[in-house]
């Protein structure tokens, strides 16, 4: 398949995990991927891997180096089609009263303000002729859990960006979503484990899917084949989204 063929997509958070298998999909779908991450070797081995892709070492906290990874995009590519806001952390765990300020409100600049410094970045582009926007979100949105409190805080954020994105911008052909990946076995469900806090870290690996489950969800959002969805946070559980993006029951 190669319906995003001529299409540029930039994924933040493309090193390893959903981002990673995220920008396999888009490629096998003919999108031209910039990869952004905070580990050069992790970028750079899987932009060899794909080739048509540009790997640039990117924090998403720091906005001067959002604006240099889309220079360098627009560089090399032209204008930015689709955005995957996938970079988080889950850092700091603990109880409210036993987290440190300093990286509490970091974990809020890597998950809210990092996500916003990419979108108004592409904004630049998808206001003159529309483009996709997907916020990996989750659960812990809209459900707390414990020790979680910097990371529900930062994606109950995000969904309100996407939301606000959907208000100003949906009329200019710009589809946004907030897509739930559900319990995945990437490097982050280490650390969840390590922690053992809460429910979610006593979860089996076995039970946690694939990176290639939300990977193909998210290839097929950023289709353009879901604007009915636009605005909404979608959870990859849900058995009629399942059944649209070609996902086993």
């Amino acid at each position: 398949m190669t319906d995003l063929a001529g299409k540029t997509a930039l994924i933040t958070g493309a090193g390893r995990g959903i981002g990673e298998a995220t920008a396999e999909a888009l490629s096998a779908r003919g999108a031209r991927v910039v990869l952004a991450a905070r580990s050069a070797e992790a970028v750079a081995a899987v932009a060899a891997r794909l080739g048509n892709a540009l790997a640039v070492p990117t924090d998403v906290a720091d906005p001067a180096a959002v604006a240099r990874v889309f220079a360098a995009a627009r560089a090399r590519f032209g204008r930015i089609d689709i955005l995957v806001n996938n970079a988080a952390t889950v850092a700091p765990i603990g109880r409210i009263a036993d987290a440190d300020p300093a990286a509490w409100a970091a974990s809020l600049q890597a998950n809210v303000a990092g996500q916003f410094f990419c979108v108004q970045q592409a904004l630049a582009d998808m206001a003159q002729g529309g483009g996709i926007i997907v916020n990996v979100s989750s659960g812990a949105a809209s459900r707390p859990q414990e020790g979680w409190s910097a990371y529900c805080a930062g994606k109950a954020g995000l969904a309100m960006l996407t939301a606000s994105i959907h208000l100003e911008y949906a009329a200019l052909g710009v589809q946004a979503y907030g897509f739930r990946p559900g319990v995945v076995d990437t490097e982050m469900q280490v650390l969840i484990r390590a922690s053992g806090i809460n429910p979610v870290s006593r979860l089996e690996r076995a039970s946690l899917a694939p990176a290639s489950a939300p990977a193909q969800a998210i290839a097929f959002l950023c289709g353009g084949g879901a604007a009915d969805l636009a605005g909404q946070e979608i959870d990859i559980r849900a058995p009629a989204f399942r059944a649209r993006a070609g996902l086993p029951a």
